[in-house]
Formats: structure tokens, C-alpha cells, sequence
């Protein structure tokens, strides 16, 4: 079945979310088109959709890449997802005038951490790094905001490389741990707290960036591993992604 431009940027995307493309890593056109088994033109058509969300760069005679994120790139994604995610927590807690626990909500986040937890004990990098990733992105999406599970998706996948760039210390574990505090203030109906305890989240993953930058492998079969897809169970996102 013939891949489309869409599906083939968001398979960069996911791989980018996994860890499994990493900051300056070359994307060949002809590579890519051999994998999906695309024409050039197609693949040339996602990369420069992939350009104009930040996503990749074009270097003369050099070809496509994974952008580097500067410092300042950084702290710009991350501030964007303090507002965001602190905002979609407080509209929330608006809409929640009746002060009732957010029950669905709970329940679909609780199934997702679970998730999470597999994947840590199962020692599988790629599903756990997405699926922690992808938390985000389901907050979003069980709070009501389908437009911004998009800019979630790309904030996320944006504060991913820079985890990677910059050797990130703060490890899995820690990330699941803090997102089951998150849901346990929403379940008890604090969505104060939950607001906190995100914006707390954010900067503990902040702080533990690192200065050492990292480099990527550039062989055809790392590339083919490496735009697998990324989560073999069943996801909360799996069907928002259609």
C-alpha cells in the first residue's frame, strides 16, 4: 500500500519522538524513497514540510538533516510548553466548576502510564522514550484539544532533540513517576496541583540537560531500523494519527 508525504513526515516525526533519529543526522532523499517505496519527488515533498516545522535543514551540496536545536531553541520550546500545558490544565479546571474528578480523563491517562511502565520493565528505549513523549500529546487530546495535539506533537518532539543534543540526565523512570503525580491530582480533583506538579515536570526535564552534544550514524540499515514503526501495542494515539 503506497505511503503518502503525510505519513512519511510523521513517521520522522515518531522516530524523532523515540529518540531514534537523532540532532544532525543526514536523511538521504533517495534512501528514504528506496524504504517507502515513494519517488523522490515525494519524499522531497515531506522533508520540506518537515523544513517548515523545524523539524529538518537543507545544507548546500550536503543534502537533508535533523536540525540541531541552538540553546536558545531550547528554552523558547520549552517555555512554549509551560503555557500550553499549563493553560489546557487550568481551562480544565474552569470547565470543572463542579469540582468532580475528571474521571474519564483519569482513566484514559492511567491506561497510557501503564503503558509506560511496561515498556521501562521491558528495557524497550524506543516505545518507553515515545510513549512518554506521546503523555503529552494525550493530555491534549483527552482535555478536548484536538487542534493542539498537533503542537504538542511537534513542542514534544522539538524538547526530544534537544534531550538528545544536550544529554539529557533525566531518565524514564522519573519522567513516568512524575506523570502519575499529574493524574493523581486530576483524579483527586486538584487540577491546581496537577498544574503544578506539570510545570515542575517541565523544568525537572529542563534542568537536566547536559552540554555534550551527540552525533547519529548515517548507514542505510540504521535508517531502515530507525523509521520502523514505533510502538508494536495498541496506543491511545494510535487512532488520532489516521
Amino acid at each position: 500500500m503506497s505511503i503518502s508525504q503525510a505519513e512519511i513526515a510523521q513517521r520522522v516525526v515518531e522516530s524523532i519522538l523515540a529518540q531514534k533519529l537523532s540532532p544532525g543526522e543526514r536523511l538521504g532523499e533517495q534512501e528514504l524513497a528506496d524504504l517507502f517505496g515513494v519517488s523522490r519527488t515525494l519524499v522531497r515533498e515531506a522533508l520540506m514540510q518537515l523544513q517548515a516545522r523545524g523539524f529538518v535543514e537543507v545544507r548546500s551540496r550536503k543534502g537533508w538533516f535533523v536540525v540541531e536545536p541552538s540553546i536558545d531553541e531550547a528554552r523558547d520550546a520549552f517555555a512554549a510548553r509551560r503555557i500550553i500545558e499549563s493553560g489546557m490544565l487550568r481551562q480544565a479546571g474552569a470547565d470543572n466548576h463542579e469540582g468532580r474528578p475528571l474521571q474519564n480523563v483519569v482513566r484514559r491517562l492511567r491506561a497510557h502510564i501503564a503503558q509506560e511502565k511496561q515498556a521501562i520493565r521491558n528495557a524497550d528505549t524506543a516505545t518507553r522514550t515515545f510513549l512518554l513523549a506521546d503523555f503529552h500529546v494525550c493530555l491534549a487530546e483527552c482535555l478536548g484539544h484536538g487542534l493542539l495535539c498537533d503542537v504538542m506533537r511537534d513542542l514534544t518532539a522539538r524538547t526530544t532533540l534537544v534531550a538528545s543534543l544536550y544529554q539529557s540526565t533525566h531518565d524514564a523512570s522519573q519522567s513516568c513517576a512524575e506523570h502519575e503525580e499529574i493524574v493523581e491530582a486530576l483524579a483527586a480533583g486538584d487540577v491546581a496541583l496537577a498544574e503544578q506538579r506539570m510545570l515542575a515536570h517541565i523544568g525537572s526535564v529542563e534542568s537536566a540537560l547536559g552540554q555534550s552534544v551527540t552525533s547519529g550514524a548515517d548507514s542505510r540499515e540504521r535508517l531502515r531500523a530507525t523509521l520502523a514503526p514505533v510502538v508494536p501495542v495498541v496506543s491511545l494515539a494510535a487512532g488520532r494519527r489516521k
